[in-house]
Order: structure tokens, then sequence, then C-alpha cells
């Protein structure tokens, strides 16, 4: 099979086309025929070689395809060759086959095309275990998202909405605003040239319940001012950096609570649970239509090094795609 790896780390042009052994499903696994990878900035990161892949994870990045199950490993139930399906991995997506654990699948939603189903796992495993299990946002109350024109911030503010929470994004340009707006989002703030704090406790004087944050160390003290009483912020990247001082007197007066969470490094079981409450919770909310995949852009596998610049430009809204070619098993 074709695969996309990195070889020696580096800039976009580090991605190069390979062959490679295809993939053979062990007990518990299945091996997907990838019609499409999703395209992220953990990727990018594993590309210039600071965020390597788990222990036993394929080497080549990828954390979410779509495409249609090729061959069952031992002990799988309830699917079948042929079946359409989308997967959350720990890496090796960027690639013609893959082997998933059976507890990672989920199925297509009915409605969404099988490549654009690519954009899905990844996101709606993230905003659903941190946003809503681990902060628990309720109706009402007021989530900020910072990146919210990302593929994290257009699930955030769709699955946000469809539970009767308001939203406030911060985004880097008027275009991008607007297409955060066109998904639900009531504040937008340009944090190019306006202060989100302000913008917020303008909009809610009592602050934010939950903040989603993609930045780190540099909005670690602003994030905390913009909570209010009982806010949850919630940490899932630090794009700006790892470290910042911290006010805990104001975590204690305001009881705010503090939560910083991965995916990718969570064992299999744990995957697996939150896999399935996402197809629980989330999967009738995009077949109903009140949850899309927002992509951006496809590309072809072979031109992995094009996505990662236009991901790393930062001009586009949703997701990016790599897309194999594939079709559906006869």
């Amino acid at each position: 099979m074709r695969i996309v790896t990195v070889e020696q780390p580096g800039g976009p042009g580090a991605l190069v086309e390979r062959e490679a052994p295809d993939p053979v499903a062990g007990p518990g696994e299945v091996v997907v025929r990838v019609a499409a990878a999703g395209v992220n900035r953990a990727d990018a990161m594993q590309r210039r070689g600071l965020y390597p892949p788990p222990p036993g994870a394929p080497q080549h990045p990828g954390l979410e395809v779509s495409g249609w199950i090729e061959s069952l490993g031992e002990g799988v139930t309830g699917w079948r060759p042929g079946d359409a399906v989308c997967a959350l991995l720990a890496g090796g997506g960027y690639a013609e086959r893959v082997a998933v654990p059976a507890g990672q699948l989920l199925p297509v939603p009915q409605g969404v095309d099988v490549v654009d189903a690519a954009a899905l796992p990844e996101v709606a495993c993230t905003v659903w275990s941190t946003v809503f299990t681990t902060a628990g946002l309720r109706p009402g109350e007021l989530l900020l998202v910072h990146g919210g024109s990302s593929g994290i911030g257009t699930m955030a503010i769709q699955l946000a909405r469809q539970v009767g929470a308001r939203v406030a994004v911060t985004a880097g340009s008027p275009a991008k605003l607007a297409r955060c707006a066109e998904l639900g989002a009531q504040l937008l703030v340009d944090y190019r040239e306006e202060d989100f704090v302000a913008r917020v406790r303008e909009f809610e004087p009592a602050g934010a319940d939950v903040v989603l944050d993609l930045v780190g160390a540099p909005y670690l003290a602003r994030n905390l001012d913009v909570l209010g009483t009982d806010g949850r912020l919630v940490v899932i990247a630090t794009q700006g950096g790892t470290t910042a001082e911290i006010d805990l007197g104001l975590l204690l007066r305001k009881r705010i609570s503090l939560h910083a969470r991965t995916l990718r490094s969570r064992s299999p079981e744990e995957k697996a649970a939150v896999v399935a409450s996402v197809r629980d919770h989330v999967w009738p909310l995009v077949v109903d239509g009140g949850v899309r995949p927002v992509v951006h852009e496809r590309f072809p596998l072979a031109e992995a090094s094009r996505a990662h610049e236009v991901m790393e430009g930062s001009s586009h809204v949703g997701k990016l795609l790599l897309v194999t070619g594939a079709g559906a098993p006869a």
C-alpha cells in the first residue's frame, strides 16, 4: 500500500510517499480501506519531531480516517466487511489501509459523504470528551472557544448550540468570524483587534462558564479572568507555549476548575469508551443535520505536504482532508 511518512523531521516537505506492507487485522481489530484521512495540528507536530506516536502505533501520521471495512480480526463482532466507517486512531491514517481496534470505529452517519466523514472522529471525540464529559457544559451556559474556525472550534460551536448553550469565539479575521456565526456562534471576537475578556464581560457580565483553549500559556491568566464563579477551563493544546504562572488565589475565590486533556495517549479501552459515548450522544445530532462536518479542502494523499502548508498558513475554516481515491469494496 501507499503511505505518507516522515523520514527526517522538518517542514511540510518532510512528508514523503512510500510503499509499505499492508496491515493485518490482529485480535479485536479491523482493517479499513481508507477513503480519506483528516489532517490535524498534531500531525504537523509529529512531522517536526515534537509529538512521537504512542508505543505500538504506526510511525506515519494520521489520527482519523474514513473508508470501508476490508477484513476482521479474531473476536470482532458487530461489523462486516464492506461497512462504511470512520475511526479514531493513535497514528497511521496517512495510508491506503490501516488496522484499527474495533472499539474505535464509528459508522459513517446517514447523510454524510464517506470522504467527509474523515473530518468527524478526532474533533467529535475531543470536544465531547472535554467540553461535555469533563467540563459538563449545560444549557444556557456560555462557552468561549478559542480558535472558533478550527476543526475543533467548528465542532464545539455546533455541539454547544445543539444542547442549548451560548457560544463566544475568537478567530483571526472577519471572514473566519462570519463562518463561526453561520455555525451558531453569538459573540464574535477578532483576537488580533479586540480583548476577548472585555468583549465577553460586555456580553455576559458574570463571565464565561467554560473556556476551551488551544493556545496554552499566553492565554492562561486571561482565561482565568474571563471565567465566572464555578467556571471550568479545559486546555487541549499549547500552540502558544507550555509554561505560565497561575494565581491559585483566583482559582479558590472563583472556584475554578482547570482541566488539561489529550486524546491520543489514552489507552484503547479509554478511547473505546469515548467513541461509544460519541456514538450515543453526537451521532444522532449528525444524522438529524444539526451537526455537520466542516471541510475546507480535499487533497490527494500524495499532496500531504501541500495540505500541511495550508494548515500552517491558518487560512482555512474547519478541516483539511487527504483523499486516497479508493472506492468501496466490491
